[in-house]
Formats: C-alpha cells, structure tokens, sequence
C-alpha cells in the first residue's frame, strides 16, 4: 500500500469526490484509509459513564484506498507513487509528476 498514516489525500470516487482530508488510519489487510472529515456516517451512541447524555456521534468510516489519490506536498496536484532507490540505499516515495521525494 502506498498510502501511510499523516499523508495527505484527495478522494477521487463516491459522494466525497474532490475533497482532501489526512489520513488518520490505514487497515493494509482490507486495503482501506480513513480519512479525516471524509466518508462520515451517524452512530447512535447509548449514555454510559464515559458519555454521560449520549447521542448522536458522527465518526469517520474507512474507505477503499483506490478511491484516493496521494497529493504531492510540492506541486499540490493529485498524483500517483512512484519508488526510487537512493544513494544510500534507502527506498523512498516519489511524486510521479514532478519528481519530489514524499517521505
């Protein structure tokens, strides 16, 4: 998955189509984001001793990580990853439009 935890995205697909967001959490095995702000859904919460008056909660549901795209820090465009290997050997992710390192 080349999507991690803190990165900026932009929603491509679905209701939330043209939003960013940061990514708060990232479920590799279902292959899904949850983004922050974004794919919003309504859960009934009962009164408990941690919440005392309950209610009505709104809580962020994951998403399918092909439904985002990575946005670049440089060029601020929606882009695709590419990986590069460094001097040092380290491996690092790259911005396919205009080339900048991400990580």
């Amino acid at each position: 998955m080349q999507i991690k935890k803190g990165d900026t995205v932009m929603v491509t697909t679905g209701k939330d189509a043209g939003k960013k967001g940061k990514v708060l959490r990232v479920i590799p095995d279902a292959n899904k984001v949850v983004i922050e702000g974004i794919n919003q859904a309504k859960k009934h919460q009962k009164p408990n001793r941690a919440i005392p008056q309950g209610g009505i909660q709104k809580i962020e549901s994951p998403m399918n990580s092909s439904n985002v795209m990575l946005l670049c820090s440089k060029c601020n465009k929606p882009t695709r990853v590419g990986h590069k290997i460094l001097d040092n050997s380290e491996k690092v992710r790259v911005c396919k439009k205009c080339g900048e390192v991400l990580d």
